[in-house]
């Protein structure tokens, strides 16, 4: 839950900075990768819940499969954002502390199951 309550927060801050059109009138491609986070970070709870509520082993690992995948994508948002130009990226090294803390349970999650 810290992580979607941290990644909303992010994303609606960096919008502010990054919803400007430059003066060629192309937008920053930067955010982009702010909404993933946000979708990202929403889709990991339904996928945990379905891995706990799945009875056959083969479709526990592909729920498994998906949160880890997830969880990847998530944290390589984090980093392309790092890049941007924005004073919101000051609180990405809260989201990806809390990703670290996550993958951590992920793995004896995975283990229990």
């Amino acid at each position: 839950m810290d992580i979607i309550t941290l990644s909303r927060s992010i994303s609606t801050y960096l919008n502010q900075d990054l919803s400007a059109l430059h003066e060629d009138g192309s937008e920053n491609a930067f955010i982009y990768f702010s909404g993933d986070i946000v979708q990202q970070s929403v889709s990991l709870a339904p996928e945990i819940a379905k891995a706990e509520e799945a009875r056959y082993s083969e479709k526990k690992y592909k729920h498994i499969a998906s949160v880890k995948r997830l969880t990847y994508l998530l944290n390589k948002n984090i980093k392309r954002l790092e890049n941007c130009n924005s004073n919101g990226k000051d609180y990405l090294p809260l989201l990806r502390a809390e990703l670290k803390k996550f993958k951590q349970l992920q793995h004896t999650w995975t283990l229990t199951l």
